[in-house]
């Protein structure tokens, strides 16, 4: 969820925040959010919680149709990271570092368990298709860092054909591209062992043999137009006009998963602040909105996956950069940046559902109990999908590093 997802909004409720609405938050430190001279009140938040499920999860009235699946989900309320600014936190989030120039979780996955398909790459990253713009920090969200670079993330275009350049030319046959392959593969190998420390040139060699594999596969694998059913198009909201770009992207997850890629990221939002998660000025208005656009697709997806008897096999994690403040913007009935506090759930792959693990305080300012860092989600990640963090490393520079560097612990209260 680009841009940070409000946690007392969405699934920590606060019924203290009602009662302190409009009252100081004591002992505030203003240069906890990002505008320290824009620090306002408690603020109660403008959506209804209800408790749903036989766990009797508490979710806000703007998630109808995940509400339906909190028995499968396990929540992990007190998650906290390093960092008030959406850049730097979105590289933490995604590298476990804070700063650019290593690899992301998608690219550790990758080079840990490989893929299962030889004809579509084995991390593909999607973002906005509205026209508002890529993640702040763009591609280095889903770099491969100091890792080969074919581990990277393929980005797939937010409008237009998901892919580039992906249809052979209309006057080459299957035979001459094959041969015109081959002799590129011949020299780009000559060249190779000219150059046998260029990791770089190795992916770029690998690109063009899978470029050429993906002109067959990956065609039907990301037209959702065709073999769906007509109650899978409904369960998505494939063609209702406030969700079906994002629809579109989780059918094309699924698609892609039982495919055999490996690791797959969709973001929701843009780059600008009130394009994304990020309700700086009105938390109502941005939330509804962003939820309205991706509440049914994911719970589709969710339901789509345990159908087909994938959702065991498949750990499925939604999550912000950061949360949001319990007070408002002073003028304004938006949330600043909370690095303090935010709320993950994770689903299938091994998950307990049902369950919530760690607290905030009253107020869902900080977290307070079982507290729960970026490595530790990092490395319960890696635990979930088979991966143990601390043997999981690339030396680089004379030093052996890892997604959760020297840190990390396994939340193992929320694996089954």
């Amino acid at each position: 969820m680009n841009g940070g997802q409000s946690q007392v909004d969405t699934w920590d409720y606060k019924p203290e925040l009602a009662k302190w609405h409009d009252k100081e938050l004591p002992n505030f430190d203003a240069t906890t959010g990002f505008f320290a001279d824009q620090v306002g009140p408690l603020m109660k938040s403008p959506f209804r919680f209800a408790q749903h499920g036989q766990s009797g999860a508490w979710v806000s009235e703007i998630f109808p149709h995940l509400a339906r699946h909190v028995d499968q989900m396990a929540f992990l309320h007190a998650c906290h990271t390093e960092t008030n600014n959406h850049s730097p936190a979105l590289f933490q989030i995604n590298t476990g570092f804070n700063r650019m120039g290593f690899p992301c979780v998608g690219a550790w996955v990758t080079y840990g368990l490989g893929s299962e398909s030889r004809d579509l790459p084995a991390f593909v990253v999607m973002y906005d298709t509205l026209g508002r713009g890529l993640p702040k920090g763009h591609s280095q969200n889903w770099g491969a860092g100091f890792l080969p670079g074919v581990f990277q993330g393929t980005a797939l275009n937010g409008q237009g054909p998901p892919i580039d350049n992906l249809n052979r030319l209309p006057n080459l046959s299957d035979a001459r591209q094959r041969a015109q392959l081959d002799l590129l593969q011949t020299l780009n190998q000559s060249h190779l062992q000219r150059r046998p420390d260029e990791p770089a040139l190795a992916a770029r060699i690998e690109a063009f043999e899978l470029a050429y594999r993906m002109q067959m596969a990956a065609p039907s694998a990301l037209d959702v137009d065709h073999g769906e059913s007509e109650a899978t198009r409904r369960l998505y909201g494939l063609d209702l006009p406030h969700c079906g770009h994002f629809a579109r992207q989780c059918l094309m997850a699924r698609r892609l998963v039982e495919r055999g890629v490996r690791f797959v990221q969709i973001y929701s939002g843009g780059m600008e602040n009130e394009r994304s998660w990020d309700g700086h000025s009105n938390i109502e208005a941005n939330h509804r909105g962003f939820a309205l656009e991706t509440d049914q697709p994911i719970a589709a997806l969710l339901t789509d996956l345990k159908s087909r008897g994938l959702l065991d096999s498949t750990l499925v994690l939604c999550c912000g950069e950061f949360g949001r403040l319990p007070i408002c913007q002073k003028g304004s009935t938006g949330r600043d940046h909370n690095p303090h506090a935010f709320t993950t759930w994770l689903a299938g792959g091994g998950v307990k559902g049902g369950t919530h693990f760690g607290q905030t305080d009253e107020f869902g300012h900080k977290a307070v109990i079982d507290r729960v860092s970026v490595n530790d989600l990092h490395a319960t990640i890696l635990a979930l999908l088979g991966l143990d963090h601390t043997r999981l490393t690339y030396r680089y520079n004379g030093r052996d590093f890892r997604l959760t560097d020297v840190a990390g612990r396994v939340v193992t209260e929320i694996i089954a």
